[in-house]
């Protein structure tokens, strides 16, 4: 008979536990990134171009909102049938921006940033990608789901701290598709 190993339970739901909290953080690549589905490199386009949607003003913008962090989860669970479209618009928004003005797009000024976008919103993007997939196309696909991650409820990963509600004076929580019934009054009482 071979040599038996003294693996408790408990040690051994410890170990597991402590390698599927690693999981997630770590790529096939060895490389520890806090995004799910994007690059470290496409998180950074998609929160340029969630910016101009959305730019910070006198209230939070996208950034703050936490809008690309909305992306990348619904990307990995609801939203996975567009997980091509972003990967291939992605790199589509980098060929127009280093077709029009010679570096990736976010290393363009803001006013740059700003005519790359106006080509894909009126389709005359310059791209290989853009033989496959419309630019248009994305551009209304990434302007959805940047309102999505915006103004939607906080328990899908974006409007952070419920700012998008705070600035246009949302009560917290808003209805959900029912009606909110004031529970402290008698049930024969009408509301008031």
């Amino acid at each position: 008979m071979g040599k038996r190993n003294n693996l408790s339970r408990r040690k051994f739901i410890q170990l597991a536990a402590s390698v599927a909290a690693s999981g997630p953080a770590i790529s096939c690549t060895g490389v520890i990134s806090p995004w799910r589905f994007f690059t470290v490199e496409e998180a950074r386009t998609v929160e340029a171009i969630c910016d101009h949607l959305v730019p910070a003003d006198q209230d939070p913008g996208a950034t703050e909102a936490g809008v690309v962090n909305f992306i990348d989860r619904q990307l990995v669970g609801h939203l996975k049938r567009w997980q091509s479209a972003y990967r291939e618009g992605i790199a589509g928004v980098d060929q127009t921006s280093l077709g029009l003005s010679g570096k990736k797009f976010v290393d363009l000024p803001a006013g740059k940033q700003t005519e790359v976008l106006t080509a894909l919103e009126k389709g005359s993007a310059p791209g290989e990608v853009w033989k496959r997939r419309s630019p248009q196309e994305f551009f209304e696909l990434i302007v959805n789901h940047t309102m999505q991650g915006f103004y939607g409820d906080p328990r899908h990963g974006g409007n952070r701290d419920r700012i998008s509600w705070k600035m246009l004076g949302l009560t917290y929580p808003p209805v959900r598709g029912r009606l909110q019934y004031d529970l402290t009054k008698p049930s024969n009482q009408k509301p008031a």
